[in-house]
């Protein structure tokens, strides 16, 4: 009998290793590419916006490690701050600066942008990292729907003001962190504030989406100026951004269902490496208008090859956020 429940249980554990095992595989095959070169950053300035938690965070921490200025771009002060004095005091680089930027805010962008161009007078590079996702309806401080307002319009407002100290300081980079969800997504012409009907995943789709459209139409734009821009997909990462998805934030959630999503979820260090891989390879210094995944690059959607609709959008943009015309040649 007691040789009996010696083979059962080694057997039991023997399973229990092999499914370990296998976990931890899958685990570490998700992880996607990892940006490892070694790059010099000490002459740059770079601003990442939303770095005080997640993605943008881990990204503030390697640019920092690699000497680099870094503005972080924040909404939650105290939060920023914490988040500074831990990667100073890691990376034993000083030149980490908190400053406010709520992207809910066009007074607040315009303020930041005004600060920061009174401190600075060069921006090697821009990583739009900041972002909502599938948050209730809610509206921005100038009235946009808080999905497109945030995710879009407040890094188009951002980017545009920033566009000549990003000439100046040429070749210089702008960085926009898009998502997969862009290919399920569809830019409204009929109702892009959301203001007829709401649902909270179309809103975060559609503003993906937009990621992608400005991205490729600002490529267009800034042709011959040395200034490159390109967008990403950081991977399904585990960070604040779920925060309003029930799904994953209930007690139940929390005891059954992501452990289960667990070995198919990045770690925030290993959802940065597109962003710095953007940002800093050396081989994409004359690379624009594209999108990249897991450190490569990648095809998009149908719909965000749409020229048109990227006119549109930005011809919309630009009135709703009084952002200033940026002139590019007629085709």
């Amino acid at each position: 009998m007691n040789l009996d429940l010696d083979c059962i249980l080694n057997s039991f554990l023997v399973w229990l290793l092999l499914i370990g095992l296998t976990v931890l595989f899958i685990k570490d095959l998700m992880q996607g590419g990892k940006f490892t070169k070694e790059t010099d950053e000490s002459d740059k300035v770079v601003i990442v916006t939303g770095s005080n938690t997640g993605i943008g965070k881990e990204t503030v921490r390697e640019l920092a490690r690699r000497g680099a200025t870094v503005y972080m771009a924040c909404r939650d002060m105290k939060k920023c701050e914490q988040a500074r004095e831990e990667i100073v005091l890691e990376t034993k680089n000083k030149y980490v600066y908190c400053r406010e930027c709520d992207l809910a805010s066009m007074d607040s962008i315009r303020n930041f942008v005004a600060t920061f161009k009174r401190e600075q007078a060069n921006l090697h590079i821009l990583i739009n990292n900041a972002g909502v996702m599938r948050c209730p309806r809610s509206l921005t401080k100038d009235g946009f729907e808080m999905q497109l307002g945030v995710n879009h319009l407040g890094h188009f407002l951002l980017t545009n003001l920033l566009l000549d100290v990003l000439k100046k300081s040429c070749p210089s980079r702008i960085v926009n962190v898009s998502s997969l969800a862009h290919t399920r997504g569809e830019i409204n012409t009929g109702d892009l504030n959301s203001e007829k009907s709401y649902d909270d995943a179309k809103a975060y789709n559609q503003s993906k989406l937009a990621n992608i459209l400005f991205t490729r139409e600002l490529a267009r734009r800034l042709e011959g100026t040395g200034v490159t821009v390109n967008a990403l997909h950081p991977g399904i990462v585990d960070t604040e951004l779920f925060r309003h998805m029930g799904f994953f934030t209930n007690f139940f959630a929390g005891l059954f269902v992501r452990p289960l999503f667990w070995p198919f979820v990045k770690t925030v260090r290993n959802g940065a490496q597109t962003s710095l891989y953007v940002a800093l390879d050396p081989e994409l210094e004359n690379v624009t208008g594209k999108y990249f995944s897991d450190c490569h690059f990648q095809e998009v959607a149908g719909a965000a090859t749409d020229a048109q609709t990227a006119k549109w959008l930005w011809a919309v943009s630009e009135k709703w956020t009084c952002a200033p015309v940026l002139d590019v040649k007629t085709e």
